[in-house]
Parts: C-alpha cells; structure tokens; sequence
C-alpha cells in the first residue's frame, strides 16, 4: 500500500507585511544580503571612507579650531570650532559612504558586471535592485556614521539627551544621497562621467554650511547653501547633537524624505527601461 500524500501547506512570507513588500520590493534584502557577503570579504574597502571625515575633524576641528574664535548658535549660545565642524563631518560621511555605493560600485555592475542582467532573469524586479542597492548604500553611509559618532562621543563633543538621535539622522541621509546617486548612476555612460559627481560634491561640502557658519557667507550664497541637501543634513544633525532641538527641522526632515522618493521612482524607472527594454 502506497503511503497517502499530503499537500504541504503554504506559509506565507513574513516579507508580505514588511515596508519592503509595500513597495514592491519584497525581495530586496537578497541583494543587499550578497552585498553584505561582498563586503565582508573586502573590509578595508567597505570602511575606507570612514577615515576621511576623521581626518577632516583632527586637522580642521582640532588644529585649526584652537585658532578658531566660538560660533554662536541660533538661540544665542555659543560652541567651540571643533562641536561646531564635528555634527558636520557627522552628516558628510553619511553622504560620502552612500554616495560611494551608489555610483561607482553600481556603475560597475550595471555596464560591466552585468550583475543586475542576472539578477531579473529570477523573480526579483526592478524594484527590488533599486531598493536593495540604495537599502545598501544607507547601511554603508550608517556604518561610517555610527563609527564616527563614537569617536565624537570619546571626544566629548555631544550635549543633551537627542545625540542618539544623530544615528537615525544619518540614515535619512545616507538614505538621500544614495537614492539620487544611483538615479543619477544609470545616466551614465563612462567613467569620465564621475567628474560631474564631484563637481557637484566638493562645492557641496564646502558650501553647505559644514565648515562655516553661513552668516559669513554673502547673502547671494547664503541662498544657494540653503538649496543644499547636505546643508539639510547638517543643520539636522548638528541640532541633535548639540541638542538645539527646533520646529524648524522637521523642514529639514521633509527635504531629505522628498529627495529620497523622487531618486527612488527615477531609480526604478531607469532600470526597467535599461534592463528590460
């Protein structure tokens, strides 16, 4: 007598109720599962980012800072070169680790690995390369932020009780830059094309507020530097690490949701047309 066969039962995905999944997008945390296992075999590249802000912060914050009068905040108070510079490498290595990710290592795989060919002849979609490598591109822009902020801890360069809050500030950022990054990426055609990421970049960093405080800036500048998403950046992070706390910043929050959704739907968009077309 043959045994009775039984139907197994099908267990539904927890990845069904999952914000991922909402964004059709559930099976995006394989990529950044396999980036992840990349990474890991080549740690040095992975965090070889971090160790520019660091720098930045040792020779601008430290050595120039002891020439460097106070800075006065907006609610009057002042705070020395180095608390002021700090929260703001803080912000630019969340941008450079995502930027990094979401450029050059994808340009790679999307023109020359052909890495994404592969990954939508299984059931992943479009969606799901782009959540996943922008998912990517924030872990990395956390991951030098995270290691940052301790330094600054050790240093004791933060005050109040919102410091923590910084961590979560960053991801927002890394979150940002890396969606735009990589919708930018897929417009590219060479490697030339990374000239215009830096020349965006730089002026970026040294206009966004970052190294000075913008009321020494021109009024013509002052407005330009407040289009600046890392300007967002900075005087979010900066607020909550210093615990100058205001309204204010939830605009700041806004910017940096808005540039995230729009790189995302430009992300998506670009790769269906370039990898299923």
């Amino acid at each position: 007598m043959s045994a009775p066969t039984t139907t197994p039962r099908s267990v539904a995905s927890p990845l069904r109720t999952t914000p991922l999944a909402l964004l059709g997008a559930g099976r995006a945390h394989t990529l950044m599962y396999r980036n992840f296992l990349s990474a890991r075999t080549h740690p040095m590249v992975f965090f070889g980012g971090f160790f520019e802000p660091v720098l930045y912060l040792f020779s601008l914050g430290v050595g120039l800072g002891a020439l460097a009068p106070d800075i006065a905040l907006g609610d009057g108070t002042t705070v020395s070169y180095v608390q002021f510079v700090a929260p703001a490498m803080l912000a630019s290595s969340a941008m450079n680790g995502a930027v990094t990710e979401a450029t050059f290592n994808i340009f790679f795989k999307l023109k020359f690995g052909k890495l994404y060919d592969a990954m939508l002849a299984t059931p992943m979609t479009p969606m799901d390369v782009a959540v996943g490598e922008i998912g990517w591109s924030q872990a990395r822009g956390a991951a030098y932020s995270a290691g940052f902020l301790v330094i600054m801890l050790a240093m004791g360069l933060t005050s109040g009780w919102t410091w923590p809050l910084a961590l979560l500030a960053t991801a927002l950022i890394g979150l940002a830059f890396g969606a735009v990054g990589m919708a930018a990426t897929t417009f590219m055609t060479s490697w030339k094309d990374f000239d215009l990421v830096q020349l965006v970049i730089l002026p970026m960093f040294l206009f966004s507020g970052t190294l000075y405080p913008l009321s020494v800036y021109p009024g013509w500048l002052q407005v330009v530097a407040r289009l600046s998403p890392l300007y967002h950046g900075t005087v979010l992070v900066r607020g909550l690490v210093l615990g100058q706390v205001t309204w204010s910043m939830l605009g700041n929050v806004a910017v940096l949701v808005v540039m995230a959704a729009v790189g995302l739907v430009v992300a998506r968009r670009r790769l269906s047309t370039l990898l299923l077309t």
